[in-house]
């Protein structure tokens, strides 16, 4: 019985304990200092060994500005041989608060001098020093432990005080010797350096690193040196100088494959920089032994062909073509072939039928759900631009039915509204974009929400849907690459439905079909009508981020690309473009990229 009441009373002790802990913590955090500090000196009362509470407790006599009783507490403390060292720095700050800095530097070194009885105290005491920004004092203390006790490793701790000393280049060299030496991960430190560099190569942090870079290389010719130079070459957005790089690793590792040459490759072609992509996917194509790989790396190729492709061009591409399917024939392993094909025989040279029976014929292929969910999405495509809705519905609504909870599904049901709204089938358009708006894939419930709002606000004021239609046939012409057609069509609304909810639409389409026609200052008149015309419409910071892209991609105007960005920064906040106009702002303004 006995046992059992001493058990209760540990019991009841702990929870009062824990719930002083909770409410001391809670009332500190709300900057209710004055309630914080009653429950804190309990805790220290109850619990004086525990250096937590008491450190706490100081804290939040600082707070109060009750610097005696601080004073007091730790000097109380500070009297027991085996005290915390971090304890003597917490007194020093107290004097340091008091603008003493000679008492505080005496029990700076007071702390500091406990590292020769204990070295493991080095971590403590130095990372303490950190916390308060003494950071000379931390590099002595990190210094003096790994000097006592070589075991010890604080060139991480150190790499990082550098930094903030500003002493770049001696960060760069503590970082750098850590990666070399196997003594932390390579992305860990290049975390950590990428808030030094910017996308500019002038820039002197860069300049340091790249010369530090190079120095090593030439010390200790390594792959990692190269991959770092790789790195930086590829923020600098120097994707030439990288794939330089990339193809020295590439010969120099037994069994290398191109999987670091093809990322790079696409984030050239992303970048726009087609000359080197084209030289990557060549260079892939023409050393990679594997024959799938090899033929991605040709269908990249004559993706870059078609971007904006002569009839030479496209005669060409058609022989490179054929000549894929004489060596690859009809298998599961390259659908992406037979995929790329239907798709240039359709959007290029307006044969349908004969990619129609391509994919149909793929599709008996022995593939699994996702295979098949593939090729049936390429069929569906074609088949609407064919306008044959109804069987392209038919293998949407298959994918949709089999891949219900992956995205290849969620597009799938996309598909399925957008071919209904072509057909002119509003309402069960907006039956499944509702289901879209909350999908997983950021893309797919944007555009739903697009075509949603355009479907419904340009039906209740127009019963016979008159504008709606004439823009559905324009959206469709403009999907079969018939641009001029579908501008002329959406001219007719805007000449006809002025002042209709659909003219903002239809500025905003036709300027994205005038940009692909090149015409880029009419292109910019239809988006900076949408701005001012529109400036509280659902489409304005589609029109604002247009304008900031056709500024600084094709019209060369940076300072005007930077206003658009602004603009989306500060005024639409929850905008899908939000993101990369804040990326692209500072990218222009020459900020460093974390």
């Amino acid at each position: 019985m006995k046992v059992l009441l001493n058990i209760a009373i540990l019991l009841i002790t702990f929870s009062t304990v824990a719930q002083d802990d909770f409410l001391a913590k809670q009332y500190f955090n709300d900057g209710d200092f004055e309630k914080a500090v009653v429950y804190y000196e309990k805790l220290v009362e109850k619990n004086p060994r525990r250096t937590d509470y008491t450190e706490a407790l100081t804290a939040t006599y600082q707070q109060l500005e009750r610097y005696t009783d601080a004073e007091n507490l730790l000097l109380e403390k500070i009297k027991d041989t085996n005290v915390y060292p971090t304890l003597l720095i917490e007194m020093g700050y107290n004097y340091r608060l008091q603008n003493q800095l000679e008492k505080a530097q005496e029990y700076y070194q007071k702390a500091i001098s406990k590292i020769e009885k204990n070295p493991n105290y080095g971590y403590g005491i130095g990372s303490r020093f950190q916390n308060y920004a003494l950071l000379d004092e931390a590099l002595t203390a990190y210094t003096k432990a790994m000097e006592l006790n070589p075991q010890l490793d604080f060139n991480y701790q150190m790499a990082r005080i550098y930094g903030e000393q500003g002493d770049i280049e001696k960060m760069y060299v503590s970082y750098l010797t850590l990666i070399s030496e196997g003594k932390t991960s390579k992305s860990k430190v290049l975390r950590n350096i990428d808030e030094f560099i910017t996308a500019d190569p002038e820039n002197e942090n860069n300049i340091k690193l790249k010369k530090i870079l190079l120095q090593n290389a030439q010390k200790n010719p390594e792959i990692l040196w190269n991959e770092l130079l790789s790195w930086l070459f590829v923020q600098q957005k120097q994707y030439g100088s990288a794939f330089r790089q990339e193809k020295a690793i590439y010969k120099r590792v037994d069994g290398a494959n191109t999987q670091r040459l093809n990322t790079l490759g696409n984030l050239a072609f992303v970048e726009k920089e087609t000359e080197t992509a084209q030289d990557i996917y060549q260079y892939i194509a023409d050393n990679s032994g594997d024959a799938v790989t090899k033929l991605n790396a040709q269908l990249n190729l004559i993706d870059i062909q078609l971007l904006e492709p002569t009839e030479k061009d496209l005669e060409e591409v058609q022989k490179q073509f054929e000549e894929l399917i004489d060596i690859h024939g009809f298998k599961s392993q390259t659908l992406q072939l037979q995929v790329a094909y239907s798709n240039f025989l359709t959007f290029k040279k307006e044969n349908p039928e004969k990619a129609i029976q391509i994919l149909k014929q793929s599709l008996e292929l022995p593939l699994n759900e996702r295979g098949k969910a593939f090729v049936k999405l390429a069929l569906g495509d074609i088949l609407v631009y064919d306008k044959r809705f109804n069987e392209a519905l038919i293998y949407f609504s298959q994918i949709q039915q089999n891949l219900k909870n992956d995205v290849l599904g969620q597009n799938a049901r996309y598909k399925v509204a957008q071919t209904s709204f072509y057909k002119g089938d509003f309402d069960w358009a907006l039956t499944q974009l509702k289901v879209l708006r909350s999908s997983t894939s950021q893309l797919i419930a944007n555009d739903a929400m697009q075509l949603s709002l355009l479907i419904s606000d340009n039906s209740l004021e127009d019963s016979t849907q008159t504008a709606l239609k004439k823009y559905a046939r324009a959206d469709l012409l403009a999907y079969q690459n018939k641009t001029k057609e579908a501008i002329t069509e959406l001219d007719d609304i805007l000449q006809n439905h002025k002042g209709e909810k659909i003219e903002d639409e239809a500025l905003l389409k036709q300027g994205q079909l005038l940009e692909l026609s090149n015409d880029y200052e009419a292109a910019e008149y239809n988006y900076q009508k949408i701005t001012e015309f529109y400036a509280n419409g659902i489409l304005a910071d589609d029109a604002h981020f247009a304008l900031a892209e056709l500024y600084r991609n094709k019209l060369n105007q940076p300072e005007k690309a930077k206003s658009h960005y602004e603009k989306i920064i500060y005024n639409y906040q929850d905008s899908y473009y939000f993101p990369q106009a804040r990326k692209n702002f500072r990218i222009l303004r020459g900020d460093a990229l974390n």
